[in-house]
């Protein structure tokens, strides 16, 4: 077995993440040289660079999580606005962000699941339970300092 030290991912729930963080994401991954690989069940174009690739999986529930969680080791960073995901990459000793700029954590990420499960038992209820907000600048801004922040604490190279 070798001694050779790893260098740390970011992987990427890409159907649900918004095209204006992939694009923080690609220039991160180019101007740090870190690997960050898209997993999605639909074909997505990917710029020409190094440290970026897409990989799809086939249709179906859970599928691109379940591809994600099973490459994810610890350390890495799994950009998602799924809950459960985060929660599952998380016990793996996985980072997870939210393409709002939220940076999950193990304080807040049961809470954070027993209310999207609460709101799910009301959407299936029929009641409404509003809009997400819609993406602005702060957003994005956000976004892009927590992947900065986390970058500098955890990426090194070889």
């Amino acid at each position: 077995m070798t001694d050779e030290k790893r260098v740390v991912q970011i992987w990427v729930d890409a159907d649900a993440c918004p095209k204006v963080m992939k694009e923080i994401l690609f220039r991160a991954a180019d101007r740090v040289g870190i690997m960050t690989t898209l997993i999605a069940n639909q074909p997505l174009q990917v710029p020409p660079s190094p440290f970026v690739k897409a990989k799809t999986v086939p249709a179906g529930f859970d599928v691109a999580d379940n591809e994600i969680v099973r490459q994810v080791v610890k350390g890495d960073l799994v950009i998602t606005q799924d809950i459960p995901l985060a929660a599952e990459v998380m016990e793996k000793g996985a980072d997870a962000l939210h393409p709002r700029g939220d940076m999950y954590s193990v304080e807040t990420i049961k809470a954070k699941v027993t209310m999207r499960d609460f709101n799910e038992t009301l959407r299936a209820s029929g009641i409404h339970t509003g809009k997400t907000a819609t993406l602005g600048q702060r957003e994005r801004q956000q976004f892009a300092n927590q992947l900065d922040k986390w970058i500098v604490q955890n990426f090194k190279k070889l």
